[in-house]
């Protein structure tokens, strides 16, 4: 169990926010504060959790009661609450993506490197059981150099309405790809341990959204409106990724398209391969061999079904918070490097060419905080 004296501020008390106060709670820390514009909101989840509620990210920061602060408000919004709360010396959480933008991101790294706060990014999927399997079985040299990963962030059918945040460009700054695929970039990024991007090529679409007929059978958009101006962003994305020594990436994200979902994470290596669902369970992991006479050798492995990945993450970050030092993962520096492949595939689906992400001065060495 985590410290109980660590006091839990959350920014953006919608499903994301109260996900997390639950866990947090679990965990055995408190869930002392909360911010959101809606009074509603706020009602509900001060009689939930007991905390005090605020309008305003502001007021929340210099709470005293607040030692640390989660954000999981529309991407616009990450960079002046993460940027709050770190120069009023609280730990930050900020829900993926970073940012909406490439420079919002940027702002925030540098924010970051001066506080004596930590700052971590909510990648939870690297936590689910089927990576954490995947994770140690690599560490055993396993797979032997891994080669090439095909990610997958599929929906058929899943745009969220119109007139909604996530289709605002304005708040979200993109679309399918810093949704859902920003899940799967980070993961296969993460499975090659952050390798230098040298060429980035991608193309994005914007298709079904638009469409005055578009069906919804599953009613995933409950606010769907088709006669809405706020339809500007990506609905699907195609990448490919080049690094320094030759590994490549391959992604594929999409809220809609004519074809079966798939949340399917491939990785190819020279000694095995491994292939799972993106935040599942379950790993299978593909050998040949010689041993009597040349065969292929499946090995399925099953785990824990409660470690989806939240508790583990929300988890991971209260006990830097406790050891007031640098999480080991899921590290300002890695989401930087995913909204800058993310920057570069938009880029390179404006211009048509292949692109390369863009470089930064900013020292992004965060200073230990001395409890």
């Amino acid at each position: 169990m985590i410290d109980d004296s660590i006091g839990v501020g959350i920014v953006g008390l919608g499903g994301m926010g109260n996900l997390h106060a639950r866990s947090v709670r679990e965990l055995g820390a408190d869930v002392v504060a909360g911010a959101d514009l809606v009074p509603e909101q706020r009602e509900r989840f001060a009689g939930e959790f007991g905390a005090t509620t605020y309008e305003t990210h502001e007021e929340l920061v210099v709470d005293d009661a607040v030692d640390a602060v989660i954000v999981t408000t529309p991407n616009r919004f990450h960079e002046p609450i993460a940027v709050a709360a770190l120069e009023a010396g609280r730990d930050v959480l900020v829900e993926k993506p970073l940012a909406h933008t490439l420079e919002s991101a940027e702002r925030i790294a540098a924010a970051a490197a001066r506080a004596d706060g930590i700052c971590m990014v909510g990648f939870h999927n690297r936590y689910a059981a089927s990576m954490a399997m995947f994770d140690e079985q690599h560490a055993r040299g396993r797979f032997g150099d891994l080669t090439h990963v095909e990610a997958k962030y599929v929906r058929r059918r899943g745009v969220p309405g119109p007139g909604s945040w996530f289709t605002d460009s304005e708040l979200a700054g993109g679309g399918a790809l810093l949704d859902i695929g920003v899940h799967a970039l980070d993961l296969a990024l993460y499975a090659l341990d952050f390798p230098e991007i040298t060429e980035v090529s991608g193309v994005t679409r914007t298709t079904f959204g638009t469409s005055e007929e578009y069906a919804d059978p599953d009613g995933f958009g409950d606010n769907w409106n088709a006669e809405a101006e706020t339809y500007e962003v990506d609905d699907s994305v195609s990448a490919f990724i080049r690094t320094a020594d030759g590994q490549t990436i391959s992604l594929e994200a999409a809220w809609a398209t004519n074809r079966e979902e798939s949340m399917d994470f491939r990785v190819r290596g020279t000694q095995a391969g491994a292939e799972f669902d993106i935040g599942d369970t379950d790993l299978r992991i593909l050998e040949a061999g010689t041993a009597g006479c040349d065969h292929y050798s499946d090995v399925d492995m099953t785990g824990d079904a409660a470690m989806t990945g939240y508790a583990e993450q929300d988890e991971a970050f209260l006990a830097a918070v406790a050891a007031g030092a640098t999480p080991e993962t899921n590290t300002i520096e890695e989401a930087l490097t995913v909204q800058r492949v993310i920057d570069a595939i938009y880029r390179s689906s404006e211009t048509g060419r292949a692109t390369q992400p863009k470089e930064s001065d900013i020292e992004l060495e965060q200073t230990t905080r001395i409890s």
